[in-house]
């Protein structure tokens, strides 16, 4: 689907964009429920509770997930005696309504969800066409209302943290993208707004509701985290078939931690002992993301030592060069073409595998975080301590 589709489709109102929070409104003593996330036997639960056939939960499994219905009213296969019942329970879809859509000219897209409790959160759509050109559509999904991190160059963490987004939440992000483009997602990266290792649990549901339900392979998929304490290990032992993407950012832990705040109290010999642990535990090498900040991290000696840490590590596979994506009010700036090649050079040179991410959505402030902050002029404060997972 092209850009200018996807947003006639939206102004059309083939895609709902709506103002309120959705779907249905539920008196205050009824606990919200959400389908999204359910298997087919959960579904076939759900209608046997309500006097049904198990047949029903087959019919709503293929209007959530292939359909992509958006409120329980269009289960309209389903008797509205079952719909009106599972209504008056406080069944939800979990669909979020769209609050607003941002097109690029190289056909990324990006939208803001608007959430239950009126928060909103960012993903993107990117099409792509692979070497055979084959279309492509890679969906970057957020994990958390904001970022408690607050990475120096990020524009989610400048926003503050609300809370974390549920496992529903998540998925649906996916189910908007297809829904927008026409088009089957092919990818999943978790690496929109927040952390997704410090919403871990959301994360995993959604992760295996995207592969189970949704039909998008594990290999499909990529994790990033910028790294947090006792997590990588918890995260090792489920044994994903996904990548796991390491944020780094610097070669050493003085520079990270100027960058990277967290990375106080998580020094970086620390993460890599992690990560090493991670890949004997599942057999699956990780790969490593790397911002390049304008006269920051830049110089060939900083891929000098970062080439020397992986190789010590023996984690030196792969490392996703990225060109800092400007942000308002920010201090650093974009490395020149120049440097980012010097850079890449001198990686492998030492036998380090690179690649430069290709910058996308700039005219769309698809940057983390930035469209929201667009919307959203105040930080955001979290209702309690955010507390780093045991």
């Amino acid at each position: 689907m092209t850009t200018e589709s996807a947003v006639e489709a939206v102004e059309a109102g083939e895609i709902p964009v709506l103002k309120g929070t959705g779907e249905g409104d539920l008196s205050q003593q009824v606990t919200r429920k959400y389908l999204i996330g359910k298997t087919q036997e959960e579904l076939e639960g759900i209608a046997l509770s309500f006097g049904e056939q198990k047949y029903r939960g087959k019919q709503m499994h293929q209007l959530i997930y292939k359909n992509k219905i958006r409120t329980v009213k269009e289960l309209a296969q389903i008797p509205k005696q079952l719909r009106d019942a599972m209504e008056s329970a406080g069944w939800n879809i979990g669909r979020s309504p769209i609050h607003h859509v941002a097109t690029s000219k190289d056909g990324t897209v990006k939208i803001l969800l608007r959430l239950d409790d009126s928060r909103l959160v960012e993903a993107v759509g990117i099409p792509v066409k692979d070497k055979e050109g084959n279309a492509k559509l890679t969906v970057c999904v957020s994990s958390q209302v904001g970022c408690a991190l607050k990475c120096a160059f990020c524009a989610t963490g400048k926003g503050g943290f609300a809370r974390n987004l549920k496992s529903h939440e998540i998925v649906d992000q996916v189910l908007t993208i297809e829904d927008i483009f026409r088009q089957r997602v092919t990818n999943i990266v978790f690496m929109g707004m927040g952390e997704p290792l410090m919403n871990l649990e959301a994360v995993l549901n959604a992760h295996r509701t995207i592969n189970k339900e949704l039909l998008i392979g594990q290999r499909m998929m990529t994790i990033s985290t910028v790294g947090v304490p006792n997590t990588i290990r918890r995260l090792a032992a489920h044994k994903l078939q996904s990548t796991l993407a390491i944020s780094l950012h610097a070669p050493n832990q003085d520079l990270r931690s100027q960058i990277v705040p967290s990375a106080k109290g998580y020094p970086l010999d620390a993460l890599l002992e992690d990560c090493k642990y991670y890949f004997e535990t599942t057999g699956r090498r990780l790969s490593f993301e790397y911002t390049l900040l304008a006269g920051v991290n830049d110089q060939r000696e900083h891929a000098e030592e970062l080439a020397t840490l992986l190789h010590q590590w023996d984690l030196g596979r792969h490392v996703n060069i990225i060109p800092y994506n400007p942000i308002a009010d920010s201090e650093f700036e974009r490395p020149t073409k120049a440097r980012v090649l010097a850079f890449v050079e001198t990686l492998s040179k030492r036998r380090v595998t690179t690649s430069v991410r290709v910058t996308r959505g700039l005219d769309a402030n698809a940057a983390c975080g930035q469209l929201r902050n667009e919307f959203q002029k105040t930080p955001l404060q979290a209702p309690m301590e955010l507390s780093v997972p045991a």
